[in-house]
């Protein structure tokens, strides 16, 4: 494999990967839309101000919630903190639209919370009392909270974790209590990796698509869905999803511009032991209870509520076409995850022998796709790939041939490229991590005994990176297992993997004959999680 062509390989899977996003962009900026200005002058707003609220709220909400966890599982001593360590990870297994059925399920009117209260109480009609409304903008910020904390609770918990122990220990000295050196101290130097979680959070949350949905809140992803679906304006989708794409931009500019500004200067511990508060009475059963009533409510509620569902219902549920739709999601996961690592180790081996500016925008450019929300990557690939259908009929029935028909937009090819352009960059970022961690002198070694780069490659490089890669594969797996909205709006006729499945029963009010296909769903999002863990714990101890 000579150089030259590494390079073009390079550069032509990064720009087949960027290809759906310039084709929104062109789409948006040259087509008119038959109905973007009636939304933009009627609901256009409201979609925009709903989206920015509830952003809002889960970033208010994460915040609140992670980052006294990981302070607490960091810097303290107190009863389960070995057990939390572990479980408080576990609410990243559960997509939004599981913990968003299954609570609905659980505290609407007609569910078992509010009528037993009905029941103690003698209440009659809604008038009687109120109760928090579930299918809400409050409700859609706490449910997406409840499977998001993680993401602040696992970066801010690290940062702790590295802070330099002697200057809380100063901050003691000087009388300040606990509470006060946490305040004082630990939070502004973390505050880089707060935000950098909460940005992550945000983009996360402006991709929802399935729980705004279902509790009827219009948002930005919704009003993609509706405008393509309802009515069939893909120009009009592609405007729209432009909005989307800017904002989530601009959450990578604001992560970006808060790293630049000075990392934090405190990652080497000058003492042996990290500081570590001892909890005793209120305080220690203060922090069990806040532990355990994160866990129980973004994990063991929604966990034990669809698996009583999948037991109870059992003989219902269980079905041949369950494991149809179960076989659909895991053969496009793996062809997501093996096509997905390939492209990466194209672009990260190119990039490694020419630290290039063109070799670096190429894996920019591969990068792309993951900051896009699967709704609005759905109308992206839509684009090109109806464009390619088209003429290839047209070009075989100009060759008097029988047209092929729609076998890139009307088939699951069109669900696997959208996961790709959009999970690609993990296996990218994960790759490029551990190459960096590679030392030059193992190439150079190599290369003065003869070593061309096909066998550099397999005997130097790959024997190194291929932990890296499966951890990789493993959470390109899961996330593509989990991804709803590319599949809902690209799956071909009579078509449903296990996310659309869950979906369309969870829809019409039926989630029990669902909680099978839900419940692997959330057994399959624990594999990466359970081998990242124990990768982790390995490399502490």
């Amino acid at each position: 494999m000579k150089f030259n062509r590494l390079t073009s390989a390079s550069a032509f899977l990064a720009l087949l990967i960027a290809l759906p996003i310039f084709a929104l962009l062109f789409t948006a900026m040259t087509e008119t839309g038959q109905s973007f200005e009636h939304i933009r002058d009627t609901v256009l707003a409201d979609y925009i101000i709903n989206t920015v609220l509830l952003m809002t709220l889960v970033g208010i909400i994460v915040t609140l919630i992670g980052v006294p966890l990981a302070w607490l599982i960091a810097c303290c001593e107190f009863t389960g903190k070995h057990l939390f360590n572990w479980a408080l990870v576990l609410p990243l297994a559960m997509p939004g639209y599981l913990i968003a059925y299954t609570y609905t399920d659980l505290l609407d009117y007609a569910g078992p919370l509010q009528t037993f209260l009905r029941n103690t109480f003698g209440w009659s009609s809604p008038d009687d009392y109120w109760f928090f409304e579930i299918r809400s903008l409050g409700g859609a910020a706490a449910m997406l909270s409840l499977v998001l904390f993680p993401y602040v609770y696992l970066m801010a918990k690290a940062n702790f974790l590295n802070q330099n122990a002697s200057l809380t220990l100063a901050a003691r000295t000087l009388g300040y209590s606990p509470l006060k050196s946490f305040f004082s101290v630990s939070l502004p130097i973390a505050k880089n990796s707060i935000v950098a979680a909460i940005s992550l959070v945000l983009m996360e949350t402006i991709a929802d698509f399935a729980t705004v949905y279902y509790f009827a809140v219009n948002t930005l992803t919704t009003a993609v869905y509706d405008t393509w679906l309802g009515y069939y304006d893909l120009a009009s989708a592609a405007k729209i999803s432009m909005l989307m794409i800017v904002g989530v931009f601009a959450l990578i500019i604001l992560e970006h511009k808060t790293n630049k500004r000075g990392k934090d200067s405190n990652s080497a511990k000058m003492s042996v032991q990290p500081l570590s508060y001892k909890l005793t009475g209120k305080q220690n059963v203060f922090a069990f209870l806040f532990c355990s009533l994160v866990f129980v409510l973004g994990f063991a509620v929604p966990a034990l509520t669809l698996l009583s569902y999948a037991i109870d219902y059992y003989q219902d549920v269980w079905s041949m076409e369950v494991i149809m739709y179960a076989w659909n999601s895991t053969y496009i996961a793996i062809a997501v995850a093996v096509i997905s690592l390939l492209i990466s180790l194209v672009i990260n081996v190119s990039l490694r022998e020419n630290k290039s500016l063109a070799n670096q925008s190429w894996f920019n450019l591969a990068n792309m796709g993951y900051a896009v929300p699967g709704t609005v990557l759905a109308i992206a690939v839509i684009i090109p790939f109806s464009g390619l259908d088209h003429w290839l009929n047209s070009t075989a029935e100009s060759f008097d041939l029988e047209a092929p028909g729609l076998i890139l937009s009307g088939t699951v090819v069109a669900i696997i490229f959208t996961h790709i352009v959009r999970f690609a960059a993990v296996a990218n970022n994960n790759i490029k991590t551990n190459f960096q961690q590679l030392n030059k002198s193992y190439d150079w070694a190599a290369k003065s005994l003869g070593a061309k780069p096909n066998r550099l490659f397999r005997q130097v490089h790959w024997p190194l990176l291929k932990r890296s890669a499966l951890v990789a594969g493993l959470l390109i797996f899961v996330e593509s297992m989990k991804e709803l909205p590319a599949a809902l709006l690209l799956r071909p006729f009579d078509f449903e993997t296990l996310p659309t499945y869950v979906f369309q029963f969870a829809s019409d009010e039926q989630l029990e004959q669902a909680a099978l296909g839900a419940i692997l769903i959330v057994i399959v999002g624990l594999i990466p999680l359970i081998f990242i863990n124990r990768s982790i714990e390995q490399k502490q101890n």
